[in-house]
């Protein structure tokens, strides 16, 4: 089975390294058959094993919407899981609002219309991300386009039981966490779809604003100075009553009315993604037929280049295998002359 996922990496060449982390790397590369240029993420077999990836690779190959980054195909060689998706070529949003210091309200709204009906579409298939944050939207410059397209990336903490998550760890990241999931010592369950409403207004308030509604917790910290630094972090977010935004941000009231009602510290007050959907200033200038989008893309069958059956079979060799043969080198795609 190795052999076989081995001789499947064949079928890229190699570009370039996008970036690298403590667990693997990211790879831009091409399809040799087709020319298509495809982002491969590159995770140790034994980081897989130990942490959300199956889930990822799992609920991401359900998907298939136009904000959403496409998932491709996964292949495994002798220490890697290779993951293959589209490849979006503008950057994530984080570097584009921090050029910019905040975005003007209508650039916002565009951006934040894609997310949500992004969101919507994945609960409706059943999948939370639980960790949308502007890190994670990618944009993706078109020709005759004013204003790139959004689409949601990393699927590495997304649940697929939305409304029964056990509380038993934190997941997702600290700026950008609702008080329900800083709580996993008292709490026994959460709404997952909540989460990501949460997580939809911090990005909202920070494009707006060029920064977080609420202060996080220091980086570095480990162990009782964590938990200690998460618990101070809730209990000013729930004193506070949610968040406020700044006079000088020079926010719409319909907006702030907007963001306040997705940021209520209260998972059961929270607005809805019906709501967020139905809301007077979401509606502003929103493309015709955008609401009823999902419709169509809920009816079609996943944009992967395997069957659900493949890809569990990768899941299910990854779960039970050891960390592999190293023997095989690390980086199994052939390089691309000339880049």
């Amino acid at each position: 089975m190795v052999h076989t996922f081995f001789e499947e990496s064949r079928k890229y060449q190699l570009i370039q390294y996008l970036g690298a982390g403590s667990f693997g790397c990211v790879a831009l590369a091409r399809d040799a058959a087709t020319g298509e240029l495809v982002a491969i993420k590159q995770l140790e077999r034994e980081f897989v094993r130990h942490h959300y990836v199956c889930a990822e690779i799992l609920n991401h190959s359900r998907l298939s919407h136009p904000h959403v980054v496409a998932f491709r195909s996964v292949f495994l060689t002798g220490r890697d899981v290779n993951i293959v998706m589209e490849f979006v070529s503008g950057g994530s949003l984080l570097p584009f609002v921090q050029r910019r210091g905040r975005l003007e309200e209508p650039l916002a709204r565009w951006f934040f219309q894609q997310l949500v009906l992004a969101v919507d579409y994945c609960h409706r298939k059943g999948v939370a991300n639980r960790d949308i944050k502007l890190d994670n939207l990618l944009l993706q410059p078109l020709t005759g386009l004013p204003r790139p397209l959004l689409k949601v990336c990393d699927f590495g903490y997304s649940k697929s039981e939305m409304r029964r998550c056990e509380a038993h760890a934190r997941v997702g990241t600290l700026s950008y966490m609702p008080p329900e999931i800083m709580d996993v010592e008292s709490a026994i369950s959460y709404d997952a779809a909540a989460v990501d409403v949460w997580c939809c207004g911090v990005c909202l308030y920070a494009m707006l604003t060029g920064r977080m509604p609420f202060p996080a917790p220091g980086r570095g910290l480990r162990g009782e100075a964590l938990a200690r630094a998460v618990a101070g972090a809730r209990r000013a977010i729930l004193a506070g009553g949610g968040a406020r935004l700044p006079p000088e941000a020079g926010v719409s009231a319909g907006c702030e009315a907007l963001i306040r009602r997705m940021l209520e510290p209260r998972p059961e007050r929270r607005a809805t993604v019906p709501d967020i959907l139905s809301d007077p200033w979401f509606l502003v200038e929103l493309p015709p037929n955008a609401l009823t989008m999902n419709e169509h893309y809920l009816s079609l069958p996943p944009a992967t280049k395997q069957s659900e059956e493949e890809i569990r079979g990768v899941v299910a060799a990854v779960r039970g295998s050891d960390s592999g043969d190293d023997s095989l080198e690390r980086v199994s795609v052939g390089s691309e002359r000339g880049h």
